[in-house]
């Protein structure tokens, strides 16, 4: 696409732009003079657009001095999320390429199992969802990984609300059991499930725990390459640090 003529520019736009961008260098506000001069504008021109900004909730005005509005500020958190989810993926895609099986994201919010990302390829395509994987969190790594990190009463409750049943002849057969597994689950260590959720697969999951959210990194695998998902979940456990290292300990995606 070729870039556009200077003269099909909106230049209010423009100016409004700069403008933003003034504001934004200094935290503890500026007045209209100051703004106007570092954005090149005359000062009637920068007073009017700063109204008008301050209007529609992009900047605000106390005792003289402009500041990031409400509406700045959103854009500014939004496109911070939308950063970090682009890392995420990237990460996500990266190791499904070097490990040679798909992964997944998820989180437990609200009280559900999230499952907010999946990276896979037709050569090693995701296990399919054919039961809910927010009712069957005791039968699958992802899940058993999230319920591993809740406190004591969070457990009760999600287990009051989806109750441990057969899903294979492997799931795990009782809730005592579930809660003793979950209960010796080391901490940053895989949770590690075979064929519990899907006959012909095994799955590993990673925990992370990021201020008050519980989140998982997994992997699936066919059960005729079990001797490779522990020693993959090892190497996605070591990755998941570099990756936490690049983003905010508090994300929430």
């Amino acid at each position: 696409m070729s870039e556009p003529h200077p003269t099909t520019l909106i230049g209010s736009v423009q100016r409004a732009m700069r403008l933003l961008e003034s504001v934004t260098r200094h935290e503890h506000g500026a007045p209209a003079k100051q703004l106007a001069r570092e954005a090149g504008l005359a000062l009637p021109t920068a007073y009017h657009l700063l109204r008008t900004l301050a209007h529609e909730g992009y900047l605000r005005r106390e005792k003289g001095l402009f500041f990031l509005g409400e509406a700045a500020e959103r854009l500014s958190s939004s496109g911070a999320q939308q950063k970090r989810r682009s890392t995420v993926a990237d990460a996500l895609g990266s190791w499904r390429d070097s490990i040679g099986a798909p992964v997944y994201y998820a989180v437990y919010r609200d009280g559900e199992i999230e499952v907010q990302y999946v990276a896979d390829t037709p050569g090693n395509p995701a296990v399919e969802e054919w039961a809910d994987f927010r009712e069957t969190g005791h039968a699958h790594a992802i899940g058993q990984c999230l319920l591993s990190q809740l406190d004591a009463e969070a457990r009760r409750d999600h287990l009051d609300r989806y109750p441990v049943r057969s899903i294979t002849p492997s799931t795990v057969r009782d809730e005592h059991t579930l809660m003793r597994r979950l209960e010796a689950a080391g901490r940053m260590q895989p949770v590690i499930e075979r064929q519990e959720y899907a006959l012909g697969t095994v799955c590993a999951a990673v925990p992370i725990t990021m201020g008050s959210t519980a989140a998982a990194v997994a992997i699936s695998m066919p059960s005729h390459q079990a001797d490779r998902l522990l020693p993959a979940a090892q190497i996605l456990r070591s990755e998941i640090g570099g990756l936490l290292g690049r983003l905010s300990l508090s994300i929430s995606i």
